[in-house]
């Protein structure tokens, strides 16, 4: 008998911070949170996540925030979506 399984990434979920400025290029409404999740799989269906990657980029300047980095503006409009 074949079992397949193992790990894949979901789908990337974007999210716009609404109101939030760059704290690099201070630009407002430019922020974009990207939102990916590892999960393991059985006959390629999802059972159970394993961890997620967030991360913010700025489409003016492309600077690249990781949750980490992540300022009380940024946070609290991350909890608002």
């Amino acid at each position: 008998m074949i079992l397949f399984f193992g790990t894949r990434p979901g789908k990337t979920e974007l999210h716009p911070l609404r109101g939030v400025s760059c704290p690099h290029c201070e630009q407002i409404d430019t922020l974009t949170v990207s939102q990916t999740s590892n999960w393991f799989h059985f006959f390629w269906i999802k059972i159970f996540k394993i961890s997620s990657h967030i991360a913010a980029e700025c489409s003016y300047c492309k600077r690249v925030y990781y949750k980490e980095e992540f300022n009380n503006a940024m946070i609290s409009a991350l909890e608002a979506e």
